[in-house]
C-alpha cells in the first residue's frame, strides 16, 4: 500500500515549511535553509519550486504576494499543523535513540 502524500516529510520539505513559518519568497528559502543548517541541507531551485507547487495544491501554504516572477508564501494552519506533527515524529525518533543507545552504553 503506497504511503500517503506528506505522511512523513523529507528533510528538504521540513526546512521549506520551517522557512515559511514567516512569509518569504523562493530565493529567500534557498538562502535560509543552508544558513539554518550550517550548510548541511541545500535545496535546488527545481526541487524548491516543485515542492512549493505541491504544498500549494495540498493547502499547506498560500501565496501572499506576486511581483512579476517573485512570489511570496506563508504557512496555512494546515501546513503549520503538518510541520508540528513532523517535529514531534523527529523528536520521538531521538527519544527512541537515546533510550536504546543509553541502555546499551550502561550495560
Amino acid at each position: 500500500m503506497p504511503r500517503a502524500k506528506f505522511q512523513t516529510l523529507t528533510e528538504q520539505m521540513y526546512y521549506v515549511l520551517l522557512c515559511l513559518s514567516r512569509e518569504c519568497c523562493g530565493m529567500d528559502i534557498m538562502d535560509r535553509i543552508p544558513a539554518m543548517t550550517g550548510g548541511r541541507v541545500r535545496v535546488g531551485s527545481g526541487t524548491l519550486y516543485n515542492l512549493l507547487e505541491q504544498f500549494l495544491e495540498a493547502g499547506m501554504i498560500r501565496e501572499t504576494r506576486c511581483a512579476g516572477r517573485r512570489r511570496s508564501y506563508v504557512l496555512t494552519d494546515e501546513g503549520r499543523q503538518r510541520l508540528e506533527e513532523e517535529y514531534r515524529r523527529i523528536c520521538a525518533q531521538g527519544e527512541d535513540y537515546r533510550r536504546i543507545m543509553g541502555e546499551e552504553v550502561s550495560r
